[in-house]
């Protein structure tokens, strides 16, 4: 027999506005712009994405298209939406990782660093 499933949605366990900030604050804490642009768009699903549109002075399809898949929302759009669902984005310090290191942009390459500086002689071509 086969086992019954149903599609988990996380908008239907969202019944607070105290819900609603924890699961952003989730999301804003994964740094991910994906994970925040999904998370606003469960988020206003919970609400009811008409009234979010609306509260926020968007369009109910460009809401859709901004939050939805593959959605790049501009930033006042962000803020346009939470000031709709009721929350406030705010600033917090975070002490850096001591794990991880900034390093330049590479462009892809692998960066080496040996313990002996590279002479830097140059041939000429024959």
């Amino acid at each position: 027999m086969p086992l019954k499933t149903t599609k988990f949605d996380a908008a239907e366990y969202l019944k607070t506005p105290e819900d609603v900030a924890s699961f952003l604050n989730d999301a804003f804490e994964t740094g991910a712009p994906e994970e925040i642009v999904h998370a606003l768009g469960i988020a206003a699903r919970a609400r009811g994405m008409t009234e979010v549109a609306k509260l926020a002075g968007v369009g109910r399809e460009s809401l859709y298209k901004a939050l939805g898949e593959g959605g790049n929302p501009e930033f006042s759009t962000v803020m346009k939406v939470a000031q709709a669902l009721g929350v406030v984005l705010t600033v917090q310090w975070r002490a850096p990782d001591p794990l991880s290191k900034l390093l330049p942009e590479t462009d892809g390459k692998v960066l080496v660093q040996t313990s002996k500086p590279r002479t830097s002689k140059v041939r000429a071509a024959a």
